[in-house]
């Protein structure tokens, strides 16, 4: 549809965080304060995450999760090696405690991941995500990818940084589960 919006995400450690992406008028919100998972978009409103789609919530919103892999994952298994544009790459299998294994590809020379595929529950139903994550720059001493890819069978969306910023305050209360309007 060739549509375009922004994106902003507030991430405070340990595990709090907030999306919002504002596309065509429209605004999808979702959350993690730590203990609840929510999401707030026109279709389904605001509601409260549960099972699966709540593990993921809880595993995206890790602030250290780069570094958390072994408390996120129960198993790794490294599959092999692929090609992926011009970078050699391991290919991980990272199985959390629930729900089905993650795919992981890691440049061999960075060690930076390149892509992800992940499963992910939403009241619609369960789709496959894929993220190509590149052109990644130095951002306060930490190397983090500016352009990534989203896609699924139905569409895909380009999400193009424009600014990181680090050790901002942010206020509890704006992780929190909004009041149903």
């Amino acid at each position: 549809m060739n549509l375009s919006g922004t994106f902003q995400v507030h991430e405070k450690a340990p595990n709090s965080m907030l999306s919002v992406v504002v596309v065509a008028g429209a605004t999808f919100r979702q959350g993690f304060d730590g203990k609840v998972g929510w999401s707030d978009d026109p279709q389904n409103g605001v509601r409260e995450q549960t099972g699966p789609e709540l593990d993921e919530t809880k595993r995206q919103a890790d602030f250290y999760r780069p570094l958390d892999l072994r408390q996120l994952y129960t198993k790794f298994t490294v599959t092999g090696t692929e090609k992926i544009g011009d970078h050699d790459v391991y290919v991980v299998e990272a199985k959390p405690a629930e729900g089905e294994a993650d795919k992981m590809y890691f440049d061999t020379q960075s060690g930076l991941m390149v892509k992800m595929i992940s499963q992910r529950h939403s009241p619609q139903g369960v789709v496959n995500l894929t993220e190509e994550l590149s052109d990644y720059r130095d951002a306060d001493g930490v190397k983090l990818p500016f352009t990534i890819l989203q896609s699924t069978a139905e569409n895909s969306f380009t999400i193009k940084i424009t600014e990181v910023h680090h050790n901002l305050s942010f206020d509890d209360a704006q992780f929190a589960k909004p009041a149903a309007q």
